[in-house]
């Protein structure tokens, strides 16, 4: 039985299903630009989400939504760079942001307030906003997705819109890539993360105050986040290998090996633990395809790179900052549609080896930090225009921009639909 809901058309430009940070930014931003935008997430907002360090690139479509101001307002800790206890001798090293350019500094949040704030914004600019919907099928006519179904906690029957673009944005869940797309995971990084919070810790001394801690340890390493006063969020990743191998639950595994760090066992040492484990398994992938014929994706859905020093939540909102030009620009000129996607695809999956190819190696402790920093210039800055210390930074930020995926061009496609046709 179809049903309807009261204010609601059945008709957009753009249906985007979910409302996390990339679904969000992609839709204020369209909304921004006067289309007409419907956004679907199953739950409802605030709502808990791991990934709560940033990175400056954050900071470029934050900016672009209006949100800056409203992120410092809220007292988000302030994030200048990170230590590092890793590399062959294992002496804990620091970057700062500021080395990398113009954006010194991120956020520590909690992932439910900094989502709401974002899709509240996409609200603010426009964008219908259905939360507790479930996407349940897309609409398809003559091969093309041209809508789709889905069910609304509370109401009868099933809903059915449609739009000129569906943009999957619904993170691990791939709701429109699994229908679509195989994945393929990067087999060096199927790794497992279990992770808890703890409150009465200590923090890093001076200038380290707010940095995230990275620390290697024997079998994996540990993330510790300052999320706000005392409490640490603290997460240990290991191969999904190594875990399987244990005699030990991995809560037992994260215990044993904060007793084998250094700088964390320290941290934590008159904290008491606030909260139960969580766990994430295989956390690396990327779909085969990233567009189809009606259909394309964006943030997590598309891809997702182990969280070594936190590129999650950036990589996905500056991609979803493009698509939205790309996707406004299709919209406009809908011959452009195929081409323009695979341009988006080609730019996006290159930008996102290269991460992938950095972690890869990062994750060799053998070296040294200077290896680290040379791998980062080899990657980003082959011609050695900067000092390998910040194009490391400028990596780490993501803020190396000089990419196809954050500089979209379409004027060449636009132009050639545009041209007068020949006598």
């Amino acid at each position: 039985m179809s049903s309807t809901l009261q204010g609601i058309t059945d008709d957009f430009d753009v249906i985007i299903i979910g409302g996390g940070p990339a679904g969000a930014t992609a839709a204020g931003l369209l909304a921004e630009r006067g289309r007409r935008v419907l956004v679907l997430d199953r739950e409802r907002f605030p709502r808990y989400h791991i990934g709560e360090s940033l990175i400056p690139g954050f900071m470029l479509p934050m900016a672009e939504l209006g949100l800056t101001e409203r992120m410092e307002a809220k007292g988000f800790e302030r994030k200048y760079g990170g230590t590092v206890v890793w590399g062959n001798n294992e002496i804990p090293w620091n970057f700062a942001f500021a080395t990398g350019g113009k954006i010194p500094y991120a956020y520590h949040t909690r992932r439910a307030d900094l989502d709401t704030m974002i899709l509240d914004r996409a609200r603010e600019l426009g964008a219908i906003v259905v939360e507790e919907a479930t996407v349940k099928d897309t609409i398809e006519e003559n091969g093309r997705a041209v809508g789709v179904s889905y069910a609304v906690r509370g109401v009868e029957g099933v809903v059915e819109t449609r739009g000129s673009l569906i943009i999957d944005a619904s993170g691990q869940a791939r709701v429109i890539g699994r229908k679509y797309s195989e994945v393929n995971w990067h087999e060096q990084l199927r790794n497992v993360a279990v992770w808890t919070y703890f409150d009465g810790c200590h923090r890093l001394p001076g200038d380290e105050w707010s940095n995230i801690l990275i620390e290697g340890v024997k079998d994996g390493w540990f993330w510790g986040i300052p999320i706000d006063k005392g409490v640490f969020s603290v997460g240990f990743v290991t191969p999904s290998a190594t875990a399987k191998a244990s005699e030990q639950s991995l809560e037992d595994l994260f215990r044993s090996q904060v007793a084998k760090s250094g700088k964390l066992k320290e941290l934590l040492k008159d904290a008491h633990q606030t909260a139960g484990f969580r766990s994430a398994r295989d956390w690396s992938y990327t779909n085969e395809r990233f567009y189809g014929n009606g259909w394309v994706l964006v943030g997590d859905a598309a891809a997702f790179v182990d969280p070594l020093f936190s590129p999650g939540v950036a990589l996905a909102t500056m991609a979803a900052s493009s698509l939205a030009k790309i996707v406004d620009q299709i919209i406009e000129h809908p011959q452009i549609e195929e081409k323009a996607l695979d341009r988006y695809a080609s730019a996006y999956k290159d930008f996102f080896d290269r991460i992938r190819v950095f972690v890869e190696g990062f994750y060799d402790r053998s070296k040294t930090k200077g290896f680290y920093f040379d791998l980062a210039q080899t990657i980003t800055d082959p011609e050695k225009k900067n000092d390998a210390h910040v194009d490391f930074v400028q990596l780490i930020s993501g803020l190396a921009r000089n990419d196809a995926l954050f500089n979209p061009d379409l004027s060449d496609l636009i132009a050639d639909v545009s041209a007068p046709a020949a006598d």
